[in-house]
């Protein structure tokens, strides 16, 4: 028989199941929570792109992890959100929800070549590709945004197919087992219910044919020496070196993201990468606020799937004006990741645009922490405010459109946005809006009373 925990983390599970064994499993008192603080995370995947968490068990994660909010950003993805705010719902917690997409970047918004549209910008895999986010997506506008990323879903799951053919010849050239695409891959996804296939569910389908193989322990070190030429560096040795290691698929997989996946990948092309302004022109519409997703020269990511590497920060202040250009409004970043300079300078930047900042943790691998006690430092506790502010955007304006922080019809439109976030941070945590269809225009007249 299943317990209330299992449930909660079954991904074949119905969302409604879930959700009451969460609320089973906080009506028993068993939820070990730590202590609140202010922590907040806003970029959580979960298996509806790729994660070992459903959307209750990232709740449930983060309340445990001691965070006051959390948010899903998945994959061209919403399927997410419903059950992510109910769980954190029943657990207390604040919540906001978006979804993550690659977009082209290769012209600027009158259509006009941007000059760095042939470098690599924010990602690792595609020049003149730029991973966004579209967040505080008011709930009224659900339905209308998968609408929106269907077609997307389905390109991208065309060329994954395509690149796990490439894959299976590599496999049984190399005397593994070959790749079944709707056993290894699609099935393992959410695909059916509103979700995405990546990169990551193909590499894990390889992953397993390596453990199916070689086995786990030492024997998996030796076979990607000999069928992939790979010298995994010291520390994930250790780790594979482990029979035991609770996290095995996730860091095999990580080894394999940035020694395999070059040799399969296939380049995606506008039909799935579509322009960022028509992004951005789709959040304004719907009420989300579209985010640029700064990566920075990095050194080791969270994931430890990324090389040392260049990225926007030689043309940050030139690529600035094209993020205004294009429409977006916020930039979203993560403390862990880079140093306080290349952070300080975002945040001149943002100031100076007139851009908003949201903060999160890229959470997908089960080796990664929910927290970020860097929002905790004085550098970054502002992050806490927006993402309140952010909380009361979403909710706001699911009630009433012209509530949205940005839009033209906003009461407090005029306000300077510094301005505005603190207002609707001090919203973002009114009691009375957890009941926004009922307190919205009280709220309101709360703000306008500054």
């Amino acid at each position: 028989m299943k317990t209330c925990y299992s449930i909660i983390n079954d991904s074949r599970a119905e969302k409604n199941e879930r959700l009451e064994a969460l609320r089973a499993l906080t009506a028993e008192g068993a939820i070990a929570d730590a202590a609140v603080t202010d922590e907040i995370n806003n970029h959580i995947h979960t298996i509806y792109s790729f994660s070992p968490y459903t959307p209750s068990m990232a709740a449930l994660r983060s309340r445990e992890a001691g965070l006051s909010a959390a948010g899903s950003v998945d994959h061209d993805s919403i399927a997410a959100a419903e059950e992510m705010i109910g769980a954190c719902e029943i657990l207390g917690l604040g919540t906001c929800v978006g979804f993550e997409v690659r977009v082209s970047f290769k012209t600027g918004g009158g259509g006009e070549p941007v000059p760095f549209a042939g470098r690599k910008i924010n990602n690792p895999d595609s020049p003149g590709i730029v991973y966004m986010t579209v967040q505080g997506i008011p709930r009224r506008e659900f339905a209308r945004v998968e609408a929106f990323l269907t077609p997307i879903r389905n390109r991208r799951l065309i060329r994954t197919r395509d690149m796990a053919a490439a894959a299976g010849v590599f496999l049984t050239e190399a005397g593994l087992e070959p790749l079944d695409f709707q056993r290894d891959i699609v099935d393992r996804s959410q695909f059916d219910r509103g979700g995405e296939i990546t990169e990551r569910h193909l590499l894990a389908a390889v992953a397993e044919k390596f453990i199916a193989q070689y086995g786990r322990g030492s024997g998996i070190i030796k076979g990607l020496r000999a069928k992939l030429g790979v010298e995994p560096p010291l520390r994930i040795q250790n780790f594979l070196s482990d029979p035991g290691n609770p996290h095995y698929l996730f860091d095999l997989l990580g080894i394999l993201k940035s020694a395999f996946l070059p040799r399969i990948f296939i380049q995606p092309g506008e039909e799935e990468c579509i322009p960022a302004k028509t992004v951005c022109d789709f959040a304004a519409a719907a009420g989300g606020i579209p985010a640029y997703a700064y990566l920075g020269d990095v050194g080791e990511s969270p994931t430890g799937d990324k090389r040392a590497e260049k990225f926007e920060d030689d043309f940050l202040d030139e690529l600035f004006a094209v993020l205004s250009g294009l429409g977006f409004r916020a930039v979203t970043y993560m403390p862990p990741r880079n140093t306080v300079e290349q952070l300080r300078r975002i945040q001149r930047l943002c100031a100076e645009w007139g851009l908003m900042e949201i903060s999160g943790v890229d959470i997908n691998s089960s080796r990664q922490s929910f927290n970020c006690p860097e929002v905790l430092t004085p550098p970054f506790r502002h992050l806490i405010d927006t993402t309140w502010a952010l909380i009361a955007h979403e909710r706001l304006s699911s009630v009433n459109g012209n509530f949205g922080l940005f839009s033209a019809e906003n009461p407090l439109a005029a306000v300077p946005l510094e301005t505005r976030l603190s207002l609707y941070a001090k919203a973002g945590r009114d009691p009375d809006l957890r009941r926004p269809e009922e307190n919205a225009e009280k709220i309101i007249g709360r703000l306008l009373s500054f």
